[in-house]
Formats: structure tokens, C-alpha cells, sequence
């Protein structure tokens, strides 16, 4: 692909186009031996508006194929205003794409499709609408989800109540074509999730179904407050009944403040994969001078535990991005005085074991003056891992704040960090839990790891850090070349 300026902090192992917007991760499929991954796009800026499909595929999850833009308005159309969300499925010779048709004169966004019967190349728009009208009472309606169930396809539509719930709507088909409202799959008014300021919303964004059998399955819904509230993805965990899904509790899909929209992908050997998207934490400003907004996250394998939870956990293929072993080191602070633990670069990926008595963790310092730094701080009282970015970027124009995440206490905790240049992933291996943010360092030296433990603590250490390689993306063909922003 065409080499674009050296940017510091444009990542180099999450996908996404040279140039311009991104947003949600749409159409993911496994289909003709290639994992695709489309994603809400404008080709034409930094903004969120023209909303296309852009579209990658791999046959690896590390080398990506830049394939023309998968879907884009239809002028006077029914999708005429933006090509908004929505998933795709792969049958047989064909993969067929679901989304919601936007337009500026109506205030639903119906469901649409269109469909590839070359690999994903090209896709067809169906033209009209799959599904023409919202069931009564809704308020919001928009990103179909469609997943194969035995003889049977489902699909499940976001929607907001009149009544105040978030909703996921159920339809059912025998053939992709036809599509029969079933009735709300999943409802419920907006809750507090427990521990955490998060709610479930007044409308539920992306609907995303993961059946594991026997009935059990996770509904993954990101939540929607009249676009003023605060944006989070939650988990609802239970069993389906009839056409009908009881779930318990609401749970966080992921503790940090820059993961929004995840998508599943059903992948071979019964495996599900999600992406996320990583919106930036800047000024507008900075993102349009830099010509590019918005990243997908690492591609994570997903499972539901037997306890009720989600486990989450970098895909295993990424383990080949893995470079030069940068740093090996193993002890124990002792007192206030930090302990240099090694050199990283910009993009690193890591493990560490650490056994704290007290408030103490792990510091990423970003200039040589060790006044910028990201730190991640362990409190074995409270069991919670802050992930703590206010003194991450010395640039005004950067988000701040401290994120938490609940782990173990009073026992060793294993971590995995992977920084790429302005996004961070930090999982908890034990519990498979994850936060993501982003953060922009202006230093330009060496970045240098450190522990640190508060007066009293100790911090016992086994840390390793990996170079984190690139993806290898392929030059585009002719006609999967972008227009300039």
C-alpha cells in the first residue's frame, strides 16, 4: 500500500485505511477461506458523514487485502443519506451484507441488503427494503444482526421503546429473503451495572448474539442515551426460551472508555472472534490535520465461561506479530524508588505476573524526563486495576481520566498489555476481562517500562515485552484504490 507521512501515533497492528473516518466494524464473515472485515467509512474525511463500507479481507488475521468499498449510497435511494450498520453472513457461493439504509427524511433506519457472488468484490444493493417499517412503538431502529441457527437464519434489530427500554427485535427467515417478526428478543429498561457508572441505555445500538449451546448465549449490546449519555458496551448472559432470551445482570464488555460497536465474526472450528471500534480521545482538530479518525481493535477470540462471564483474549494468530524480545526482567521493589524494567518502542506487546501488598504496578514513561508517562496501577484492597492516562500526553488537546477494572485480590495477577503507538488493550488473563483507551505521547525518545510500588508495598515482577510488528497490508488493486479526503 502507498506509504503515508510518518505518523507517531497512527497504529501499525489495527486495521484500518490509509486516510479518512472510520467507525463500526460491519460485515464480518469468514467466506471462501477469507476472514472479511468492512467497516463504516468516509472516503471523503475525517468527519462522521458519507457513510460507506470500506472492506478488508485476510486469509490469516496478519495479511489484509484492501478490496473495493463495499457498499456506498444510492442516490435518491433508500439508503440515499449514509450505508449505517450492519453484519453479513456467508452462504454457500455468496456472502450477503445487512444493514441499515439511512436517510435524512425518515427517522428509522430500515433494514436493507446487498450481495457478493465474487468473494466479496463487488456487492449487488438489493434496491428496496428487505424490512420496511419498524414494529410499533419503537423509537429507535437500525443495524440488523443475522446469524444462522440450524435450517433457520435470525436477525435482531437495535431498537429504543416508546416506553423507555432498550430492545433487541427478533425476526426469522428460512431463506434470507423473507423475514418474519418474531417479537422483542431481549428488553429491558436502562440499569446500572453493578460497579461501575456504566448504564445499559435507552436504546440498544449493534446488537451483536453469541449462542454457545444448549440454549446459553451472550447478547452484546452497545448502549444509546439520546446521544448525550454516556457510551458503553454491556453483556447480558442467559438462556433463550422460546423466541424469548432471560438473561441476568448486565456485565461490561470492556472497562475502558474507547471501545464502542464490537462485531462477532464466527470463524472456523466454532471460534468467535469480535472487533471493536477505538474512536479517537483528541481534538477534532488534531485527528483532521493528521487526515485520519478511528481504529479497529485487536481482533479478540471470545468465549462464555460456565460461570456466566466473557472471556476475552487477543487473538492467538497474533502471537506471530510478536519481534525482537525487548525486555526479560524479574524481581521485587523495594520502597518508593522505581525500578527500570527495559526499553519498548512505540508498538509493543506484553506479559507480566505481578504479586502486589499494596498499592503498585506498572509505569510506561514516554520522554526521557519520565514527565509523560501511562501508568497501570494495581490496588489489592479495593481489587481493581486503574489504568490511569492523565499524565499520558503532555498535549492539552488529549483526554485524561483514570479507568478501572475489576481482578483478583490478594493474588498474583497476570496481564496482557499491548501498546500500539495511541491505542492500549490491557487484559486480564485470569479473568479475561479488558479495557481499551487511546493516548497520545509527544515524546520522541525511547519509550522505557518501570515498576513502581507506594511507601509500605511491594511488587514482586516477572515482565516480558515483545516488539509488536506490523500488519502486512497488501497494495490495493486498481479499483480498490481510495478517493482523496
Amino acid at each position: 500500500m502507498s506509504t503515508t507521512p510518518f505518523d507517531p501515533h497512527r497504529p501499525v497492528a489495527h486495521l484500518r485505511p490509509p486516510r479518512n473516518w472510520i467507525n463500526d466494524p460491519n460485515g464480518l464473515a469468514y467466506h471462501d477461506g477469507h476472514y472479511h472485515v468492512c467497516y463504516q467509512y468516509n472516503p471523503h474525511g475525517t468527519d462522521h458523514a458519507n457513510m460507506h463500507w470500506g472492506h478488508f479481507r485476510s486469509p490469516d488475521l496478519l495479511s489484509w487485502e484492501p478490496l473495493p468499498i463495499a457498499l456506498a449510497p444510492t442516490p435518491g435511494g433508500e439508503d440515499a443519506d449514509g450505508c449505517f450498520s450492519g453484519n453479513a453472513v456467508s452462504d454457500g457461493d455468496r456472502m450477503i451484507a445487512f444493514y441499515s439504509a439511512y436517510r435524512e427524511d425518515r427517522w428509522s433506519q430500515p433494514v436493507t441488503s446487498a450481495q457478493s457472488h465474487d468473494g466479496g468484490r463487488t456487492f449487488r444493493p438489493r434496491g428496496d427494503l428487505l424490512i420496511p417499517q419498524p414494529p410499533d412503538g419503537c423509537t429507535m431502529y437500525r443495524d440488523p444482526y443475522v446469524w444462522q441457527d440450524g435450517a433457520r437464519w435470525r436477525m435482531l434489530v437495535g431498537a429504543a421503546l416508546a416506553d423507555g427500554r432498550g430492545a433487541a427485535l427478533l425476526y426469522e427467515s428460512p431463506d434470507l429473503e423473507t423475514w418474519t417478526y418474531q417479537g422483542p428478543f431481549c428488553t429491558r429498561e436502562p440499569q446500572d451495572v453493578t460497579g461501575t457508572q456504566a448504564r445499559t441505555g435507552r436504546g440498544w445500538e449493534c446488537p451483536q448474539y453469541l449462542p454457545a449451546g444448549s440454549g446459553r448465549g451472550a447478547l452484546i449490546t452497545s448502549a444509546w442515551n439520546d446521544h448525550d449519555g454516556p457510551q458503553c458496551v454491556t453483556a447480558l448472559v442467559g438462556e433463550e426460551r422460546g423466541d424469548d432470551f432471560e438473561a441476568g445482570p448486565p456485565i461490561l464488555l470492556d472497562h475502558g472508555p474507547d471501545c464502542y460497536a464490537p462485531a462477532l465474526l464466527r470463524a472456523p472450528g466454532d471460534r468467535w472472534l469480535l472487533w471493536g471500534w477505538s474512536w479517537e480521545a483528541r481534538d477534532d482538530a488534531w485527528s483532521a490535520a493528521a487526515g485520519w479518525a478511528g481504529v479497529l481493535t485487536l481482533p479478540r477470540e471470545i468465549t462464555l465461561t460456565d460461570d456466566g462471564g466473557l472471556h476475552q483474549q487477543p487473538a492467538a494468530e497474533l502471537l506471530a506479530l510478536r519481534g525482537e524480545h525487548t525486555v526479560h526482567a524479574t524481581g521485587t521493589t523495594h520502597g518508593p524508588e522505581p525500578v527500570d524494567l527495559g526499553g519498548v518502542g512505540r508498538a509493543f506487546d506484553l506479559t507480566a505476573r505481578l504479586e502486589p501488598t499494596g498499592d503498585a504496578g506498572l509505569r510506561l514513561l514516554t520522554t526521557a524526563d519520565g514527565s509523560e508517562y501511562l501508568d497501570l496501577r494495581l490496588d489489592p484492597v479495593a481489587g481493581e486495576l486503574i489504568v490511569d492516562r492523565d499524565r499520558a500526553s503532555l498535549d492539552a488537546r488529549a483526554r485524561g481520566g483514570a479507568y478501572r477494572m475489576p481482578c483478583p485480590s490478594h493474588q498474583p495477577v497476570d496481564l496482557r498489555v499491548v501498546v500500539d503507538h495511541s491505542i492500549a488493550e490491557i487484559f486480564l488473563s485470569t479473568t479475561g476481562q479488558a479495557l481499551t483507551l487511546r493516548c497520545y505521547p509527544t515524546g520522541d525518545g525511547p519509550w522505557r517500562l518501570q515498576a513502581h510500588s507506594a511507601p509500605g508495598a511491594r511488587l514482586g515482577y516477572a515482565v516480558d515485552a515483545w516488539e509488536l510488528l506490523p500488519l502486512v497490508i497488501k497494495e490495493p488493486s486498481a479499483d480498490a484504490v481510495e478517493p482523496e479526503g
